[in-house]
């Protein structure tokens, strides 16, 4: 994998070489920050939220930093590209949630025929070269790429290669734990967890938040409030100990409107108070 060294901003483009799948590097960003527009060669499966998909032979695909998922090859050998970019990037721009290949009942996998490949390698060749080069405003140029992109895509019909698989609750309850896990740890770069409750999880999966907690009552016999609250109680701990974050930062960036509900949570969960807790 190829990295262009010079970054602009919330903004950066690579190149997937071809590679070994036991070779494989590790991406240099964390999925959870970044949307992500990328061009996949090959024979591969996607499972996206609530979807498995099928990539026959070549695709363009969306992702964001929210609704998780996963792919892997058929084939030992890939090439492609992809563009990352956070939501400050577009900021006063345009907002990259009003578009469908970013919304969670979106379409997010398309198919490309050879012309269309040819296409969208050419605007990918022209964020390589914009990304490389010392213009003034070349942080423009990237925003009007993406967006051809964005636009191509949503004119397009969408991958309808979707397959079921035998165990869906094991499929909904893995997807569920990563889309809780990403949200972790908080610092100064990810401050708050923007998901809190069951239904702000189920949207993103595309499921009934009913529907969430038997899947989750199922395979780890928890409801999905129960799971949420541990991982907040677990991440509180944390911060408590090995941050100097101040008792309303951290309520703040658990996601509770008030400090008092934090306390009020804390004690109920262990008999104490943040700060008699932070003094253990």
């Amino acid at each position: 994998m190829r990295d262009q060294t010079r970054k602009s901003g919330d903004f950066n483009v690579f190149e997937i070489e071809p590679f070994e799948t036991e070779n494989k590097k590790p991406l240099p960003y964390k999925k959870r920050d970044y949307y992500k527009v990328s061009l996949l060669e090959g024979n591969s499966l996607m499972q996206y939220a609530d979807k498995v998909i099928r990539i026959p032979k070549q695709a363009l695909i969306f992702t964001n930093p929210y609704i998780p998922y996963c792919w892997k090859h058929f084939e030992s050998v890939h090439k492609g590209h992809y563009a990352i970019f956070s939501d400050d990037f577009f900021y006063s721009y345009s907002k990259l949630s009003k578009y469908s290949v970013f919304q969670p009942k979106g379409h997010h996998v398309f198919e490309l025929d050879d012309e269309q490949l040819a296409w969208v390698k050419d605007i990918f060749a022209k964020m390589h070269k914009e990304i490389a080069s010392t213009y003034e405003f070349k942080l423009d140029v990237l925003r009007m790429l993406t967006q051809e992109l964005i636009h191509f895509a949503m004119k397009l019909k969408p991958s309808e290669s979707q397959q079921h698989t035998l165990n869906a609750a094991e499929r909904i309850s893995t997807l569920f734990f990563e889309l809780l896990g990403r949200q972790f740890p908080l610092d100064e770069l990810h401050p708050r967890v923007e998901l809190r409750t069951a239904s702000e999880f189920a949207e993103k999966l595309n499921i009934h938040p009913n529907y969430l907690n038997r899947v989750l009552k199922e395979t780890v016999d928890k409801t999905t409030s129960q799971i949420i609250q541990e991982r907040i109680l677990r991440e509180a701990k944390i911060l408590l100990k090995d941050t100097s974050w101040n008792i309303s930062e951290i309520a703040y960036g658990l996601g509770f409107t008030e400090a008092t509900h934090f306390n009020n949570f804390f004690k109920k969960q262990l008999k104490m108070t943040p700060g008699q807790f932070r003094k253990v």
